[in-house]
């Protein structure tokens, strides 16, 4: 049997980078009661959906989750995210928030200020519900961007409240909610990428 030697010449990645830059982004902010993706539940998820070659939003999702455990939550968490029990009562299960997240974000790459901590959180909910991911593989860290373009200035801080600031946006309102987290998050990489 004669073996074949493969190169780098011999994969053809010319469609695969022109689709890479074709799909949209789906820049993703949760609110969870706690930091432990294992231990802790969302509570929120926000979702802005961009086409990527405009920076026009194509879809928006804005929706609360149902905790099953609230029982493990962390006090602080339920704080900074304006946690109250009376205003989760029409809230949907991990279930059917993540169908919807699913749907709405399919073939996206996922963007997040703290792409670790978001997406530990929605691959754990994805798993939770019984559900595959429909989002592309590859992951786009806001807080890279960030530290790129600002690595000579004199920043405070790289929360996304005082990132918004330093770039003379407007901050994030409190208490936390996912859908500005992730609105603000698309106006910093609108400024950061097109500046």
């Amino acid at each position: 049997m004669k073996s074949r030697k493969l190169t780098l010449s011999s994969y053809s990645t010319s469609s695969m980078t022109k689709e890479i830059f074709e799909r949209p982004i789906a820049f993703t902010d949760v609110e969870t009661s706690g930091l432990d993706a294992v231990k802790h539940e969302i509570l929120e998820i926000g979702l802005v959906l961009v086409d990527q070659k405009t920076g026009k939003v194509i879809d928006t999702l804005d929706i609360k989750v149902k905790p099953e455990h609230i029982e493990t939550a962390d006090e602080t968490a339920l704080k900074v995210n304006g946690y109250k029990a009376a205003d989760w009562q029409d809230a949907v299960s991990i279930i059917e928030a993540m169908a919807l997240y699913g749907e709405k974000a399919k073939d996206a790459i996922f963007c997040s200020h703290n792409v670790t901590f978001d997406w530990s959180f929605i691959a754990a909910a994805f798993k939770k519900a019984g559900l595959k991911s429909t989002l592309d593989y590859h992951r786009l860290d806001l807080f890279t961007l960030i530290w790129v373009k600002t690595k000579d200035s004199n920043i405070e801080s790289f929360s996304l409240s005082k990132v918004a600031r330093f770039l003379g946006l407007p901050e994030e309102p409190l208490p936390h909610r996912a859908i500005n987290g992730a609105r603000t998050a698309h106006e910093i990489f609108k400024k950061i990428i097109h500046s």
